[in-house]
């Protein structure tokens, strides 16, 4: 059985790097992980197309090279695809576009192991993580099903309104400001409001941190760690790879083009 790495980082009170992939190729995942620069991998689904066989090869890269992995789900789609992550091995989940308090207990109860214990609905599947056949006892698995990190975006007027509630739900883990989500349910355009973002997120780490929820932040280069470590930021979601590619493809092969051309 795999020990869930993200929940022991958590658990030990330690600062964890992650990166987000779109591409789910897991020769990625692999040349990732073997950079030595992340403690896990995450994949946002929301934003690509997959299809299930790719998401149980993708845990395996991430496996193979001592890693974890999270997968970031759609709102509609959420409870299907996170079940059928969580059984081929994805240690993390990252839950977007919740507003209420109700939606966040929801999503908990619906990836929470079915037992009198738990009160959830996520059972015995006989998948990669059990071993395919019923052999693993089930208590053991419904712990690991206990274990996995569940996560949430802060990127709506109404979360962010309710985040001293939802904060206070067991099982909420982590959170993360969505600045552009943030933006469009107040009615705004992110460019116009850079200070009320950056307020909004600052509030957002606050009350995590009250309540024992650990805050992660997503940041672009490294010189911007020590403002988010100053607010008790510990966690931190590092780049893109396709942001990365587009920026290449724009400023570096585009001075290569201008160049050419003026040559």
């Amino acid at each position: 059985m795999k020990e869930n790495l993200l929940r022991s980082l958590l658990n030990e009170k330690r600062p964890t790097v992650s990166t987000r992939i779109r591409n789910i190729w897991p020769t990625e995942a692999e040349a990732a992980a073997q950079s030595g620069s992340f403690d896990y991998l995450e994949f946002t689904a929301e934003y690509a197309p997959y299809d299930l066989l790719q998401l149980e090869n993708l845990v395996r890269a991430c496996e193979l090279h001592g890693i974890g992995s999270m997968i970031k789900l759609d709102l509609q789609n959420r409870f299907y695809v996170a079940q059928k992550a969580m059984a081929v091995g994805f240690q993390a989940l990252l839950f977007a576009d919740h507003k209420t308090p109700d939606e966040v207990a929801e999503s908990i109860r619906l990836t929470m192991p079915d037992t009198p214990e738990d009160g959830g609905r996520f059972g015995y599947p006989s998948n990669r993580w059990i071993g395919y056949q019923p052999f693993r006892p089930q208590m053991e698995y419904a712990d690991m099903v206990r274990k996995t990190v569940r996560a949430f975006m802060v990127e709506k007027k109404e979360m962010l309104d309710n985040l001293e509630e939802i904060c206070s739900i067991p099982g909420v883990d982590m959170v993360q400001f969505g600045p552009s989500d943030y933006s469009m349910s107040m009615g705004w355009n992110r460019a116009e409001h850079r200070e009320e973002l950056k307020e909004a997120e600052q509030k957002m780490i606050r009350i995590a941190l009250d309540h024992g929820v650990a805050p992660r932040c997503e940041i672009d280069t490294a010189e911007q760690v020590a403002y988010y470590k100053e607010l008790g930021v510990r966690h931190f979601s590092v780049g893109d790879d396709f942001r990365v590619l587009a920026s290449y493809w724009k400023d570096t092969c585009g001075t290569v083009r201008d160049l050419a051309r003026n040559a």
